[in-house]
């Protein structure tokens, strides 16, 4: 049992903001709750303002290649990071560690278990990644980010649903309620693919606009993040084509846009369906086609499920796929509605919440 002098928490994410945001929603509430935190992850994650008191370098590898050279080399950096994770774990003594996927979350993780550290696996997605599962059997409890979980059966008597945090930002967001286009009205969408842009939207989406009727073109309001090689070509189809929008590489607000969008299109990572489900916007989901756990095609088809969104994989993600949805969409305002509010009701606004209370029940504080 934990004394209330050990209230420190080590938090393990991957570099990316799919595993980052919803440890740092958690950070917010335990930090609010009298806990220090602290953060292994890797050096992608430098740039990145995570509310900790300090931040741990661990060396790690993803397993990409299946050669016996590229196995022994993930082999031994993998040991590498859990020894060094190893001695940072021995340095600060956390309470608990918690581990937000991603292969950098497997050393500490690994090192933890060997010290018989109390442990947390969060799994964003709707079915558990390769890393999580090399993790799971050691670990002492699994917290899920959707009611179901595909390849977790063997881990079932470890399982908490708590469903995924989301950010300051986004619970703010989730505050404005859903407006839908008036009949003739504008029509605002907001496009993304991640937190670094995706080149199929740009190679879509502009062509799609431009097969619509020029009456409904003029009723459309754009937001579109786009990589940074791809955004002159963007911009200036939408300029030929009279159509107002906001292209840039990156928006730090995008869950505000997100909530002052009627429609979305979007890749549908876990952190970016969680968010569309707490501020309760309709989307076409376009999931990632080469993942191979296919994890963003499971993510989409909750939401799906819920009546909350279209799914398009990518192979029919086309012009003109893209534009008979759009116009349906303006055809039929009350269907958006319906869609916006079935998205809403998939959401758990209070996620970061559940699992802080999964961690201090797991650390026995």
């Amino acid at each position: 049992m934990s004394t209330e002098k050990n209230k420190l928490i080590l938090l393990c994410a991957g570099g990316t903001g799919g595993h980052l945001f919803p440890a740092e929603s958690l950070a917010v509430v335990l930090e609010r709750r009298g806990f220090t935190i602290d953060l292994a992850t890797d050096a992608r994650a430098a740039h990145f303002k995570f509310p900790a008191r300090n931040v741990h370098l661990i060396p790690s590898a993803t397993l990409r290649g299946r050669t016996p050279v590229s196995i022994v080399k993930t082999a031994a950096l993998l040991t590498y990071g859990t020894w060094k994770a190893g001695r940072v774990l021995k340095r600060i003594r956390p309470a608990a560690v918690v581990g937000f996927g991603g292969y950098p979350t497997v050393p500490p993780m690994m090192a933890a278990t060997m010290r018989n550290i109390p442990t947390v696996l969060h799994e964003q997605n709707g079915v558990m990644g390769r890393a999580n599962r090399l993790l799971a059997a050691r670990v002492t409890a699994i917290a899920t980010g959707f009611r179901t979980l595909k390849n977790a059966d063997a881990f079932q008597n470890k399982i908490t649903f708590t469903g995924n945090p989301v950010r300051p930002a986004v619970l703010a967001a989730a505050t404005t309620s859903y407006d839908p286009p008036q009949p003739g009205g504008t029509l605002k969408l907001l496009v993304f693919g991640g937190s670094q842009g995706a080149r199929v939207m740009s190679e879509i989406v502009p062509p799609a606009l431009e097969q619509l009727d020029a009456s409904l073109r003029a009723r459309l309001t754009i937001v579109q993040q786009a990589r940074a090689e791809d955004l002159d070509a963007v911009r200036t189809t939408y300029g030929r084509l009279g159509v107002k929008a906001e292209c840039e590489p990156f928006f730090p607000d995008l869950p505000a846009r997100m909530a002052a969008a009627h429609l979305v299109v979007s890749r549908s990572g876990a952190s970016t369906v969680a968010e569309l489900s707490a501020i309760g916007r309709p989307a076409l989901l376009v999931p990632l086609p080469h993942a191979l756990d296919q994890d963003q095609l499971a993510n989409a088809g909750v939401l799906e499920s819920a009546g909350g969104a279209i799914t398009i994989v990518q192979r029919d993600f086309t012009p003109e796929r893209l534009a008979r949805e759009i116009a349906a969409f303006a055809a039929a305002p009350d269907r958006l509605a319906a869609m916006a509010a079935a998205a809403k009701g998939a959401g758990t606004v209070d996620a970061a919440e559940r699992l802080a209370d999964l961690v201090m029940k797991t650390a026995g504080i």
